[in-house]
């Protein structure tokens, strides 16, 4: 499947994602076959591409370029030759590895914000900026303010502080991190098809904001303070 983004005449209107959409992968995790896929491809254009494309547009204006990733896996260098992802992804935000995602599997909705990938001098930006009495301040808010709300935290982080920083540094844990973003999952058994997953990308998104728009300032090498 090619990427669409936001703008395409033809994209319906978002109505959320159908039942169907979650036990279609469900049955991809245990026949992941280019037989099953193609005989069930109606179902995934319907209930998960259509509807994820549809997503995307109405997200664009407000996140910037939204993305929906092609179903097929690379298998060139893997040894899990499985064809097809087990999952839908969609992102948005910047190029420099900042932004928000959405993925749909047959667990149910996983969602976040972030940064991944951050490059050496990247890392380096994000240190300084949480070491900086202020913006490292206002990064903790942020963070207690997200795991309060039964967000995690995820991201590469070292196994013991950076050198050279003192063992008592009140945002410690915090400077252990090489990429920083947070998410939690929407289980299926807790209504999420139809109409509740628009208010739940949304308003998780939203909630996303404050770390995405951190990040995106001091931690960007092409927007950072």
């Amino acid at each position: 499947m090619s990427r669409r983004q936001q703008g395409s005449a033809d994209v319906k209107t978002f109505g959320g994602f159908p039942a169907e959409a979650f036990r279609f992968y469900q049955e991809l995790e245990k026949h992941n076959t280019r037989d099953h896929w193609h005989r069930h491809k109606e179902t995934y254009d319907s209930c998960v591409r259509e509807p994820m494309e549809a997503l995307a547009a109405e997200l664009g204006e407000k996140y910037g370029a939204v993305k929906v990733w092609r179903p097929q896996r690379d298998v060139r260098f893997a040894k899990d030759k499985s064809p097809y992802k087990t999952y839908q992804g969609l992102t948005a935000g910047s190029a420099d590895s900042v932004g928000y995602y959405l993925q749909l599997d047959a667990e149910g909705l996983r969602m976040g914000g972030g940064y991944h990938g951050l490059s050496s001098e990247q890392v380096e930006r994000y240190r300084d900026a949480v070491d900086d009495a202020r913006s490292g301040a206002a990064l903790q808010r942020i963070i207690d303010e997200l795991t309060a709300d039964d967000w995690h935290l995820i991201g590469e982080r070292l196994k013991t502080r950076p050198r050279g920083c003192p063992a008592d540094h009140p945002r410690v844990e915090l400077l252990r991190y090489r990429s920083l973003a947070a998410d939690r999952v929407h289980r299926v058994s807790d209504g999420i098809d139809g109409e509740a997953a628009v208010r739940l990308v949304r308003d998780g998104w939203d909630a996303l904001a404050p770390l995405v728009d951190w990040l995106d300032r001091h931690v960007s090498t092409t927007g950072g303070s």
